[in-house]
């Protein structure tokens, strides 16, 4: 007669240990904010793009960040948070910051008229009707800003608006460490006015 071996208690509660891991590090996922996790394009060129324009006839690509330090604005008309930080777009255009903005998900009139009744502080505004280029930036919904060098490298991802001192810091941190001098100063001044 042959005699049939227990299974030790470590592998008969095997899955149920295996199974508690995964529960644990899926718990810890779900707490992390996506909002402060660094951007993997940092450091690298601006997603290949080429859209139309909102106010004027041509297209925008990302080969026209090339040359000058650039401010890209996510923004849509239906945003509230754009709306808060409009005042502080709007400053950081009057003096002398090129912005770029990517109108998101929007309707075209809606953009305008919101631009009409607000002011426009871009350069020039993209529009991303469907958001399909906004997922190769990563972005996550509107306001979210990326500073790109003369080079087309992004520098830096802001996500929500430009209104809270923390991010207009970073913002700031990141222009001086890549050498943006043109743009210490109007950060220094913008920081000193949402305090």
């Amino acid at each position: 007669m042959m005699e049939t071996e227990k299974p030790s208690t470590l592998r008969r509660f095997m899955p149920l240990i295996i199974f508690g891991v995964l529960v644990v590090f899926l718990g810890i996922g779900l707490t992390l904010n996506p909002r402060e996790v660094p951007s993997p394009l940092i450091g690298k060129p601006a997603p290949a793009f080429d859209l139309p324009l909102l106010e004027k006839d041509g297209r925008f690509s990302e080969q026209d960040f090339k040359g000058k330090v650039t401010l890209l604005n996510v923004w849509a008309s239906w945003c509230f948070a754009c709306r808060q930080e409009h005042e502080v777009v709007k400053y950081l255009g009057s003096r002398g910051v090129r912005i770029v903005g990517l109108n998101y998900k929007d309707d075209p009139a809606d953009a305008k008229a919101w631009l009409a009744r607000l002011g426009n502080p871009y350069e020039v505004v993209a529009v991303d009707r469907d958001g399909r280029i906004a997922i190769d930036w990563g972005v996550y919904g509107a306001p979210e800003s990326f500073l790109i060098d003369r080079d087309g490298i992004i520098r830096h991802k802001v996500i929500g608006p430009l209104t809270d001192p923390e991010k207009v810091e970073a913002l700031l941190v990141a222009a001086r460490e890549n050498g943006m001098n043109e743009l210490v100063t109007v950060l220094t001044d913008v920081r000193q006015k949402i305090r």
